[in-house]
C-alpha cells in the first residue's frame, strides 16, 4: 500500500469552560431529599433499592454512598440494583463487575447489591407491548433511581438519557431493554421511554429520581431529588441544562479525528455521537462536505478501549480505522450482546485496523486524497468526555484564533511516536 511519511506537526489547545463548585455531597443529598419532601416518606426498616447504571458519573462512588447514608439515616435498609439493561455481558457477575469497576462494591458501599437479570411482566403499553421490571426491585417497599441526565446517543428530543430511561431499560434488564429497542425502532426512542416509563411510575414504588447533571469538565454540576409524579417533566427542564453544558470540538469541520479511547462508562455509544456527529445508524465517508450534523468528521481513527469499558466495544464501529490491538481487546461477547440488544448495529462493526499507530494515520490521511497530507485538519482527544485539552494540526491554527475559550498552547511538533510506531500519551 502507497503510504505517506509526511505527518501535521501538532499544537495543543485548551478550552475553558466555566467551572463547577465542589460539593458537599453528603450535606448536599440531605438537603435535597429534605426539600423534596421524600426523606419523610422512609419509614424505619423499608427495602429500598437503589438502581445505579454503567455510565462513567463523576463522583458516582461518592454520591452513591451520600444516597445510601440519607436512606440508612432514615433508617432504611437499603440495597443495589445494577441498572444496566444488557450490560456487562447481560450477567448478573459482568453487572457486578461493571459497578466494581466504579469502585463500588458491597464491601466498599456497605449495602449488598442485588444482581439478578430476573424479570416480572407488570403491563402492557403501545398496542400489547410488554413492559418488565426487575424482580429483586420489585421486592423493595421503595425503589430510588439513580443517574446523569444528557442528550442520548441514539436519538434527539426533549428526553434523553435519565431518570425514565433507567426506569424502561436499566432496570428492565436484557429482556426489557430488548423489548423497548425493539419498539423504538418502529416508533421512536422517545414515545417508547415516555410509555413504557409511565407504566412503571404508575404500578412500581418508585419514591424518586436522583438526576445528576455534569458540566463541560466532566464534573458534578448539580444534583436535583425529582419526586416521582414530577420526574418526567422535570427531565426536559434538566436535560436543557445538560445540553447547554456539553463540550465541544474545538472545530465543526476536521480531516482526521484521533480519539484515544472509547468506552462504555464514557458513552452508551463508546463516543458520545453528539461530540462527533456520526448517527449510530449509519453515517458517510463521502469526502464532500454536504453533512447536516456539525462537526462534519470526514475519518476517525480509534486507538484503543478503556479498561473500565471490560472489553465492550460498543462503538467501535462508528470509526473508520483503529489498531490491531483494540480489536484483541474486544470481548465479542459483551459487544454483540449490547449491541443486538439494543438493535445498533453499525455501532459493533469492526473497522479497518493496522498493527501501529502510525500506520493507522497514515492510511487515514491517504485516504483522505490530498496531495498535501500536511495541511489537513486534524485533531487529538483523549475521549469525547475529555476535551479540555485537545491537540490540533497546524492548518487548525488560523481557524482556532480568536475563536471564544480555545487558547493555543506552545509551538506545532511532530507527532511524536514510541519504539513500536504508536503515540505517546496525550
Amino acid at each position: 500500500m502507497a503510504m505517506t511519511n509526511t505527518l501535521p506537526k501538532m499544537v495543543e489547545a485548551r478550552q475553558t469552560y466555566p467551572s463547577s463548585q465542589p460539593f458537599d455531597f453528603p450535606s448536599l443529598l440531605h438537603e435535597r431529599f429534605t426539600a423534596a419532601r421524600i426523606r419523610e416518606q422512609i419509614k424505619p426498616g423499608m427495602k429500598i433499592a437503589l438502581g445505579v447504571g454503567s455510565r462513567g458519573i463523576a463522583n458516582l462512588q461518592e454520591i452513591v454512598k451520600a444516597t445510601l447514608g440519607v436512606l440508612i439515616n432514615a433508617g432504611a435498609s437499603p440495597f443495589l440494583i445494577p441498572a444496566m439493561g444488557s450490560h456487562g455481558g447481560a450477567t448478573p457477575e459482568g453487572q457486578a463487575k461493571v459497578l466494581a469497576g466504579y469502585g463500588i462494591t458491597p464491601e466498599i458501599i456497605g449495602v449488598p447489591i442485588e444482581a439478578s437479570m430476573e424479570v416480572q411482566k407488570i403491563g402492557t403499553t403501545l398496542g400489547g407491548l410488554d413492559v418488565v421490571f426487575s424482580v429483586p426491585a420489585l421486592k423493595a417497599d421503595g425503589i430510588v433511581v439513580l443517574n446523569r441526565i444528557k442528550p442520548h446517543t441514539d436519538f434527539r428530543g426533549t428526553i434523553g438519557s435519565g431518570i425514565q430511561k433507567m426506569l424502561t431499560i436499566g432496570f428492565g434488564k436484557q429482556v426489557g431493554a430488548a423489548n423497548a429497542h425493539r419498539a423504538a425502532a418502529r416508533v421512536g426512542h422517545e414515545m417508547v421511554i415516555r410509555e413504557f416509563s409511565k407504566i412503571i411510575l404508575n404500578r412500581v414504588p418508585v419514591l424518586c429520581g436522583v438526576a445528576i447533571v455534569e458540566d463541560q469538565h466532566h464534573q458534578t454540576a448539580d444534583i436535583e431529588v425529582l419526586r416521582s409524579e414530577n420526574i418526567a417533566s422535570e427531565e426536559e427542564r434538566l436535560l436543557k441544562k445538560a445540553r447547554s453544558l456539553m463540550p465541544h470540538l474545538p472545530l465543526d469541520e476536521i480531516d482526521l479525528l484521533i480519539v484515544d479511547q472509547i468506552g462504555k462508562e464514557i458513552s452508551g455509544s463508546g463516543m458520545d455521537t453528539n461530540v462527533i456527529g456520526r448517527d449510530i445508524t449509519g453515517y458517510s465517508t463521502s469526502l464532500h462536505s454536504n453533512h447536516p450534523v456539525a462537526p462534519h468528521i470526514f475519518r476517525i481513527f480509534v486507538r484503543d478501549l478503556s479498561p473500565a469499558t471490560n472489553g465492550n466495544g460498543t462503538g467501535i464501529g462508528l470509526a473508520d480505522f483503529t489498531t490491531s490491538r483494540a480489536v484483541k481487546a474486544l470481548d465479542l461477547q459483551y459487544t454483540y450482546i449490547n449491541s443486538l440488544t439494543a438493535i445498533g448495529l453499525h455501532p459493533a462493526k469492526i473497522p479497518i485496523h493496522f498493527d501501529t499507530d502510525r500506520e493507522a494515520i497514515q492510511q487515514a490521511l491517504l485516504s483522505l486524497a490530498s496531495a498535501t497530507p500536511e495541511t489537513l485538519r486534524v485533531v487529538r482527544i483523549a475521549n469525547t468526555l475529555s476535551l479540555d485539552r485537545v491537540l490540533v494540526s497546524e492548518s487548525c491554527m488560523d481557524l482556532i484564533n480568536g475563536r471564544p475559550g480555545v487558547t493555543l498552547v506552545g509551538e506545532a511538533r511532530n507527532m511524536e511516536f514510541d519504539s513500536n510506531g504508536n503515540l505517546l500519551q496525550l
